[in-house]
């Protein structure tokens, strides 16, 4: 067993908490619903980014290349000044929603470069341009582009041109687990002398002023003058050594009131006294103060042309009079060398070399996207003692239904800097590829979504933080089978203690579905937003043409996928206890019911007139009694085919009273098939698609003038380039393809967000199709690229397709980064960013940049 391994197996046995320190500190605090007090619930402007640098923030703390304890009291980051900029660069910038003309977008160069699961090695990079960092540029540039434009990013504004930046890397290694060695390497890439102002910050979250701790905390100067010693009630003491600085200063964690709102007193030494201390180059206010929340040694580093400098540090519970010995640099190496064994031991059967390494770079995007949440909607709503009583308006906004929804955890983000709160299912598949590397945070993950904090007394999940009661499609259960299955991968074993304590949690889920998105009972399920918001003829999210209800095929194919993973989870327990039998048998019937339903849903459209293609499309259904079928070929119309489940004869014989039911169903006179149980077959298929729909599918599927892209599946059919059109009563409804971002404000004005090329449900078809080539083996062909091809092969194509768009091409360029060359040249060749979703034609990244939620799927192609 490798170092980390064992350390992580130290952690989940309760012996040592390696897991107390952490890259758990957000990339963007501002903006956020949490820190939102306004009467109409206008988070972005009510704490812009500028505001930052002056103001205190109530719910978590935010920096660049961060660490924090896991309540983030004591937290640690890199500040610099180029001595140009306006401000420090302490936190990373970028556009609101409202100022992006695709939405809100990080304008930084940032990447993840390192990390292991217990953080014993990190390493992440920035990128810091010498010349003045264009903020009103990238802001008014945005501002005048429409939505048929693109982005204005950082690297259009030619401010790296000629490597006029500094490459800054930032590594830590754990002696132990509260002893954090520090490495921060400095390299000016340009070609002539640049001086950098370098500040490793630490302070204190405020937490006195909300009454959370007393006003004890401080931080002070040593006798040394190369520590500083921390005091904390809900911490040990902490000593930070630093090399000897050019100045050593401290300030309070406090807001300026003066100049945030013109009232209060002008003490200078509140959050932003660094700020007017390093640009005025005025340390005079400065100099007594020895002591405070907020501190940090000041590196005027002065670099000759191409020049690397290394500056150490360290924070640990130990008082030591050699912090930098020889020790340090050798635990730097060893720990470095165990990440690369731990890794190594990851590698998959005949992965390339350049896959392996994509992988391991995903998967350190999942490991430094965790953030410490911190949400308690009761006390959001009512507000702190001795603060403001925030606006009555707020009982009538947003979330004021889920008080009881409490957050103090570390939960794995979307994007540290886009998307710093979870989401019900990003966070599912987030666990499915954190499962690669941590089987034990994956499984803690889930269930944390299930405890009495998080779910409502009803069943629901609360979706994400900006609307908690949204509904987004339930992958839970699939996400805890997959967790399973990549735990006896590795390890040789499954755990059915995990699946006993979740199954139950996951009905309690799967009853709140039936009784609250089948309007019906008819088994059609409706669902309105799902995650798929921006594939549809109408915003789903926001009523329906003539006061109409839409049957969705996705709503409907995501219940029957959620029966066959309840099913597969009570026939595994079965295993263990014969009582889960009556589970299987209740499961198969639902998805049976809900089969049957679909099936008369597509009645309505399978006309002498309609191609039949496989898919299954939604039904708009009037309440004059009309039916319109929406004959549109999009991604929603695929998810039937991943309700599929391969269950073996062995596994039948432990539970025999379903294996009688699947034997009579398979023998009915049934007007639809969902069983494929030929006595040939050491196997049954249970399935929403028969094996003709599957045979009209797959060539639709995999045709590269409709849904596959060099990418992966698309999300709407190529065919519609010039657009789809709806007639309901004279009024029309559209949607065009669009392969990169989206051209038009609806669906609530964001970028395209669920994408021309989206990782999750392309993970789920080859998943399915994995299954399907399992029963059908060579059964079932169909043509690609003029060539007969096996289900098997089709896996095998996609999955290649999506891992090729993170490595080099023929021409040395990586698809993700489209048109940026600048990613050929030395220093930049080796990095890859992990997008929101992609572009249906050239697969170059689109969306948040560093959403390794759930792109970090492609750890587990």
């Amino acid at each position: 067993m490798d170092e980390e391994q064992s350390r992580l197996n130290e952690y989940n046995a309760g012996k040592k908490n390696w897991l107390h320190w952490g890259c758990y500190l957000s990339e963007r605090q501002w903006g956020t619903v949490r820190e939102d007090y306004s009467a109409g619930g206008d988070a972005w402007n009510y704490f812009p980014h500028h505001q930052a640098i002056s103001r205190v923030y109530r719910w978590g703390e935010d920096g660049i290349a961060g660490i924090s304890d896991e309540q983030q009291y004591l937290c640690f980051a890199l500040a610099m000044w180029n001595g140009k900029d306006p401000i420090l660069k302490e936190r990373l910038f970028g556009l609101t929603n409202g100022e992006g003309n695709h939405g809100e977008d990080v304008k930084e160069l940032y990447y993840y470069l390192d990390n292991t699961p217990t953080h014993s090695y990190m390493k992440y990079l920035y990128k810091y341009p010498q010349a003045e960092f264009p903020y009103d540029d990238l802001l008014v540039t945005n501002s005048e582009r429409n939505k048929q434009q693109p982005e204005y990013e950082l690297l259009d504004t030619g401010i790296f041109n000629n490597d006029k930046y500094f490459d800054i890397a930032t590594e830590y290694a754990k002696a132990d687990i509260d002893d954090i060695l520090i490495r921060i390497t400095i390299s000016n890439r340009a070609g002539e002398a640049a001086t950098l102002h370098l500040l490793p910050t630490l302070w204190f979250r405020n937490t006195w002023k909300f009454g959370l701790t007393k006003e004890k905390i401080s931080m002070s100067l040593q006798d040394d003058g190369r520590s500083i010693k921390t005091q904390h009630e809900n911490l040990p003491d902490y000593y930070f050594y630093f090399q000897e600085a050019d100045k050593v200063l401290f300030t309070e964690n406090k807001n300026n009131k003066k100049l945030l709102w013109g009232t209060g007193d002008k003490h200078p030494c509140r959050k932003d006294a660094f700020h007017k201390a390093i640009i005025q180059n005025d340390f005079s206010f400065l100099e007594d103060k020895k002591e405070g929340t907020k501190a940090s040694p000041l590196y005027i580093l002065k670099m000759a042309a191409q020049e690397t400098t290394t500056i150490y540090l360290r924070l640990t519970t130990q008082q030591m009079q050699e912090p930098f010995d020889d020790a340090f640099a050798a635990c730097f190496d060893k720990r470095k060398k165990e990440a690369d064994t731990f890794y190594k031991g990851l590698i998959k059967e005949n992965e390339t070399a350049q896959h392996a390494e994509v992988r391991r770079q995903a998967l350190a995007g999942m490991l430094w996207s965790k953030q410490f949440y911190y949400y308690d909607v009761a006390t959001w709503l009512k507000g702190d003692a001795r603060q403001p009583i925030p606006p009555a308006q707020r009982w009538q906004g947003r979330n004021t239904n889920w008080q009881a929804f409490k957050a103090a955890d570390i939960i794995s983000m979307p994007d540290k800097w886009e998307y710093p709160w979870f989401a019900a299912w990003d966070l599912a598949f987030h666990s499915i590829a954190i499962a690669e590397v941590d089987i034990g945070f994956a499984k803690k993950q889930l269930l944390l979504l299930f405890g009495e904090n998080y779910l409502s007394a009803d069943g629901q999940l609360p979706a994400y933080e900006w609307n908690f009661s949204d509904v987004n499609p339930p992958v839970q259960a699939l996400a805890a089978l997959e967790i399973c299955r990549i735990e006896k991968s590795r390890f040789g074993k499954m755990d059915a203690d995990f699946l006993q304590t979740i199954f139950p949690l996951l009905l309690k889920n799967y009853n709140w579905w039936q009784t609250r998105e089948d309007a019906n009972h008819n088994n059609v399920f409706e669902g309105g937003f799902l995650g798929l918001d921006n594939i549809s003829v109408f915003d789903r999210s926001n009523g329906l043409p003539e006061g109409g209800r839409l049957d969705q095929a996705d709503g409907t194919a995501w219940m029957a996928l959620f029966s066959l993973n309840m099913l597969e989870m009570a026939l595994l327990l079965c295993k263990k206890d014969i009582k889960y039998e009556e589970d299987c048998i209740n499961f198969f019937n639902h998805f049976v019911q809900i089969a049957g339903s679909l099936q008369q849903i597509s009645n309505v459209w399978a006309d002498t007139n309609v191609y039949d293609d496989g898919f299954f499309y939604d039904v708009l259904q009037l309440p004059d009694g009309r039916s319109i079928p929406v004959k549109l070929r999009s991604i929603a119309g695929i998810i039937p085919l991943l309700a599929v489940l391969y269950i073996s004869k062995e596994q039948l014989k432990t539970t025999p009273r379903l294996e009688q039911l699947i034997c009579n169903f398979e023998n009915s006179n049934t007007r639809y098939q969902v069983v494929d149980d030929a006595p040939d077959k050491n196997a049954a298929l249970l399935s929403l698609l028969t094996p003709q729909q599957l045979q009209s599918l797959l060539p639709v599927l995999f045709d590269e003038n409709e849904m596959l892209s060099p990418g992966g599946i698309r999300s709407v059919s190529k065919v519609y380039e010039n657009g789809f059109e709806l007639t309901i009563d004279g009024q029309d409804y559209g949607l065009k393809y669009m392969p990169g971002e989206s051209d038009n404000g609806m669906y609530g004005g964001n970028s395209n967000w669920r994408g021309p090329v989206w990782m999750p449900l392309n993970f789920l078809i080859v998943r399915a199709l994995k299954i399907y080539a399992k029963f059908y083996k060579n059964e079932i062909t169909f043509n690609f690229c003029n060539t007969p091809i096996s289900i098997a092969d089709g896996a095998g194509e996609l999955s290649q397709r999506l891992m090729n768009m993170f490595v080099p091409d023929d021409s040395g360029n990586r698809p993700i980064h489209g048109q940026y060359d600048i990613y050929q040249t030395e220093h930049f060749e080796d990095l890859v960013l992990f997008y929101e979703h992609f572009h249906g034609e050239t697969s170059h990244g689109i969306g948040a940049s560093h959403q390794t939620g759930w792109t970090g799927l492609a750890a587990v192609l």
